[in-house]
């Protein structure tokens, strides 16, 4: 049984011919003839879910891991507005997404007719190809150009497109056989870039404190086979972040533990000659503001497909993979004598040293709460990480070298970490954990009215009664507003884990979370959520105080 609407035979044929092979459908009367079709096709695996922002971040989540677009299908109206949020996330974190919108036709458009927006290129700002299909036999070449535009756009330039599909009535129409459409055969333009190398090299050569800093990375294991090479010139220091998933013992991979308390005099001994970006966003506030202060004579960044600037001082963009440009850099680069990176491996150490005792001293707290957490993860597990200020916690803890860790910072938000996390631990072999705020839990509920959560999926909440972060971060608590930023409640997840079936912990102490820890990540035939409660008027003096303690 397929639809009888010619555009809607396109534009599953189109994906069928793309390989899409996964869509995400939430119900509605207008995309019909789309939901038809797909879920008639056998090599497609499609999914219901209700809501729209969480039926986007579950396929952002899935399209994450398997690094190939995913479909999402919607109604016309107010629907698509609510895969905006997982539009930008994809847009900045450079994640695959098909958003395909169901729209009434043009002539119904604000007219007072029901359901119906401007939805034609409603993304424009945070997408990379918007198709506006005609509803006309006439315009079937127009309509399989711009279908596979967009979705050769979302291929090989690794990001969302929309297609905006109209559908006149009747839309639930049936026919037992498809038509043929023949697609052009797509293939990816080599990518001519010149990268001078003799001059890169040179300026390698010359320059006796270099800095490589990575931000959000997939777990890869020839860019460590890099990281490795890298960390034996002495003139560099490598600065990686837990979701940089990239680990060596001579790297600073707690930065704001090491840059801290550093004087002027550290600070200018610490100032790069030479600074070398790669990876997605940065979570270091302080890191950014040191490099725009401390400005490097030259930054390279390395990315196929943005120009980031992000110290204000971007010398050269490199639109390579890292790993091809350094086989290629090193073939013309020397180790450079420089005792750069001994200094702060040094200071990195005696960090740590203190790092340790602090941890052994401290009270329950988030802080103390992060630290137990994180070493009871088992091994090689997916651990997802919700944003504001348990990612910047994280941050502070050497983080097991076996997990892959993956935090929404494209955009930062809050709004979809559950929703991806789900759409994640779906798409992987591997167990996942999503370690989150009890304000992102809240606001993403939703979620968790899916029926694809495996059932060796963990969730701990980090309770601590409000946003957390506004506590931290300098400026909030100086108003007379607070309860307006940090937003204050007395809610628990115990009912909500009742509603969606999750088996269900609560610990309000340092005792109780390590006892409901061993056997949290046993076997079971429900996913789990352990909801941890902190005591919010002590976090961010605990947290001032490590600092200190540095």
């Amino acid at each position: 049984m397929y639809p009888k609407k010619q555009l809607a035979q396109l534009v599953i044929s189109a994906c069928q011919y793309y390989n899409i092979d996964k869509v995400v459908i939430s119900p509605g009367s207008r995309n019909a003839p789309l939901t038809i079709g797909f879920s008639n096709l056998d090599e497609v695996e499609t999914f219901s879910i209700v809501d729209e922002r969480a039926a986007a971040f579950f396929a952002l989540g899935i399209a994450q891991q398997t690094k190939k677009p995913v479909a999402i299908v919607c109604t016309s109206g107010s629907a698509l507005l609510n895969y905006y949020p997982a539009i930008a996330e994809a847009f900045y974190s450079k994640i695959p997404l098909l958003v395909i919108t169901a729209d009434r036709p043009k002539h119904l458009i604000d007219i007072g007719d029901g359901q119906t927006i401007r939805q034609e290129n409603v993304f424009k700002n945070h997408i990379l190809y918007s198709a506006n299909l005609i509803e006309e036999e006439s315009k079937v070449a127009f309509n399989k150009t711009e279908v596979s535009n967009a979705i050769e756009e979302c291929v090989f330039n690794s990001g969302p497109v929309h297609i905006n599909v109209p559908f006149n009535e009747p839309i639930y129409e049936t026919v037992d056989v498809m038509e043929s459409f023949n697609f052009r055969k797509y293939k990816k333009s080599p990518s001519v870039h010149t990268v001078n190398y003799d001059e890169l090299s040179e300026i390698w050569n010359a320059s006796k404190r270099k800095i490589v800093l990575v931000g959000v990375y997939n777990k890869c294991e020839k860019t460590q086979d890099l990281i490795n090479r890298l960390a034996e010139d002495p003139s560099v220091l490598i600065m990686t972040e837990a979701t940089s998933n990239l680990y060596h013992d001579n790297s600073i991979n707690s930065i704001d533990k090491l840059i801290s308390k550093l004087s002027i005099e550290e600070f200018d001994e610490l100032q790069p000659e030479l600074l070398v970006t790669f990876g997605g966003m940065v979570v270091s506030k302080r890191i950014k503001q040191f490099l725009r202060k401390y400005q490097p004579k030259h930054h390279w960044h390395i990315d196929e497909y943005k120009e980031m600037d992000t110290y204000f001082c971007l010398s050269e963009h490199i639109k390579e993979k890292p790993v091809q440009f350094f086989e290629e850099l090193f073939k013309k680069t020397l180790v450079v004598d420089s005792d750069y990176q001994e200094i702060w491996i040094k200071e990195k150490r005696s960090r740590n040293e203190k790092h340790e005792v602090f941890t052994k001293e401290t009270q329950y707290s988030d802080f103390k709460v992060t630290e137990k957490v994180l070493d009871n993860i088992p091994n090689n597990a997916q651990v997802q990480v919700s944003n504001s200020s348990l990612i910047r916690y994280m941050q502070l803890f050497n983080v097991n070298s076996t997990f892959s860790v993956f935090c929404n910072r494209g955009t930062s938000g809050i709004d979809g970490s559950t929703s991806t996390a789900i759409g994640a631990a779906f798409a992987s072999e591997r167990p996942t954990t999503l370690l989150t705020g009890d304000l992102s839990f809240f606001y993403d509920s939703n979620a968790l009215w899916n029926s694809y959560i495996p059932n060796d999926f963990r969730i701990i909440i980090m309770n601590n009664s409000g946003g957390g972060i506004f506590k931290i971060i300098p400026g909030p608590k100086s108003t007379n507003a607070l309860q307006y930023f940090e937003t204050p409640h007395q809610l628990t997840a115990n009912h909500l884990a009742e509603m969606f079936n999750f088996e269900y912990e609560k610990a309000t102490s340092l005792k109780e979370l390590e006892e409901k820890l061993v056997g949290f990540y046993q076997d079971s035939e429900k996913p789990k959520i352990l909801e941890v409660f902190t005591p919010s008027e002590i976090n961010d003096q605990v947290l001032k105080e490590y600092f200190n303690s540095l």
